[in-house]
C-alpha cells in the first residue's frame, strides 16, 4: 500500500509516497516540510512511472539510486532514454542561458543536471535551492555539474602526472584529505588546516579542511560557515608558493607576486587564497577586489581580518 505524502514525516530509504495522483520514490532520506513537496524537490524525490506497483517492486528497487531522469516533473514520457546525455565542451563554455529550450530539455531528462546535485548530497542541495525559481535551480545545477566535472579532470590529471603547474586542486570526499601533499593554510591547537574550496550558491568559495570538521571541508558565505562533504584541496610543491602580507582590500597592482588560482563569486569576480589570525587560530579563507578585507570561516560565522596574508607563486 502506498501512503499519501505528508509534511512533518521522516521518510527513510526505500520510501514510496503518492502526491496529487503520482507516485514518488525517495532519493535522500529526510524529514518532510510543508514546502518540500515531491514535485518541488526533485533532488529528494524521483517520480515513478504511472504503471508502477509498490507491492511488486522488492529488494532490487530498494537498491536503486531513486532518481530516474526519464521521468521529468511535467509528465514527460517514460520511453526516453535512461543514459546520461552527452554535454559538449562548447555548451559548457557558452552557459545554460545560451542553450535552446529543446537542448535544455534533453539535458534535464538525460540526467545532465541532477548528477552534480546528487554528488554533493541531494538534501543539502534541496535545502539551498527550494525557494529559487525553476530556472534559477537549473542554472545553479548546471554550474555545479560543470565545476564537478572540471574538478574530476583536474584530479585525474594530477594523479596521472599531467599537470605542469607546481600546485593544483584535487577533489576530496569527506575527511579523506591527502595530508602528505596538501598545502597547509593554518592551524588551531596544533592541528593543521588545509586550504580547500567548494561550490556554494553559484560561487566557488575558499576555506579550510581538516578531519576534525564535521564533513571535512568548511567555507564561509554570507556571514555563515558551511560544511561541505565534497570539495577541492590545494596540493603540490610547497616550495613553489609563499605567503605575502597584505592589509585591507586586495588590489592586484599592489601585490608583489602572482596569486595562486583561488575561487570566484557568483558574478565571476575572483577570490584569492588568504589566511588570517582570529582568536589565536590561523585560518585559511578568502580575499578579493570586492571585499574590504580577508574573510575566514570560524565559529559558525565569517570573521573579517584586516591584516592577513595572500598565497602567491614564488
Amino acid at each position: 500500500m502506498t501512503y499519501e505524502w505528508e509534511p512533518g514525516t521522516y521518510y527513510g530509504e526505500g520510501s514510496v509516497v503518492e502526491y496529487q495522483g503520482h507516485k514518488y520514490k525517495i532519493i535522500q532520506p529526510h524529514t518532510s516540510q510543508g514546502d518540500w513537496t515531491p514535485p518541488a524537490t526533485p533532488a529528494l524525490w524521483g517520480r515513478l512511472p504511472e504503471d508502477y506497483h509498490h507491492e511488486e517492486h522488492h529488494e532490487e528497487h530498494r537498491q536503486e539510486s531513486g532518481y530516474n531522469p526519464s521521468y521529468n516533473q511535467d509528465g514527460g514520457s517514460s520511453n526516453e532514454k535512461h543514459e546520461t546525455v552527452i554535454i559538449h565542451e562548447e555548451e559548457r563554455k557558452t552557459g545554460w542561458d545560451a542553450l535552446s529550450d529543446e537542448r535544455k530539455h534533453q539535458i534535464e531528462v538525460g540526467g545532465g543536471l541532477v548528477a552534480g546535485a546528487l554528488a554533493l548530497g541531494a538534501g543539502f542541495f534541496a535545502w539551498n535551492e527550494h525557494k529559487k525559481s525553476e530556472e534559477e535551480k537549473k542554472q545553479h545545477m548546471w554550474d555545479l555539474s560543470n565545476w564537478l566535472r572540471d574538478a574530476e579532470i583536474r584530479t585525474r590529471d594530477f594523479y596521472g602526472g599531467r599537470v605542469s603547474s607546481p600546485v593544483t586542486w584535487v577533489l576530496v570526499e569527506g575527511k579523506n584529505i591527502p595530508t602528505d601533499i596538501a598545502i597547509v593554510g593554518g592551524e588551531e591547537h596544533g592541528t593543521p588546516h588545509y586550504i580547500c574550496r567548494g561550490w556554494h550558491e553559484g560561487s566557488l568559495q575558499i576555506g579550510k579542511a581538516s578531519s576534525i570538521f564535521q564533513k571535512g571541508g568548511v567555507v564561509g558565505y554570507a556571514h555563515s560557515e558551511h560544511h561541505l562533504g565534497k570539495f577541492e584541496v590545494l596540493v603540490g610543491d610547497k616550495r613553489a608558493v609563499r605567503w605575502v602580507d597584505f592589509h585591507g582590500r586586495c588590489e592586484l597592482d599592489k601585490l608583489p607576486g602572482r596569486p595562486v588560482e583561488g575561487g570566484r563569486e557568483a558574478d565571476g569576480s575572483p577570490l584569492f587564497i588568504a589566511k588570517g589570525v582570529y582568536n589565536k587560530a590561523i585560518v585559511p579563507g578568502k580575499c578579493g577586489p570586492k571585499l574590504p578585507a580577508a574573510f575566514v570561516p570560524y565559529a559558525n560565522s565569517e570573521k573579517e581580518v584586516k591584516d592577513y596574508s595572500i598565497l602567491c607563486y614564488v
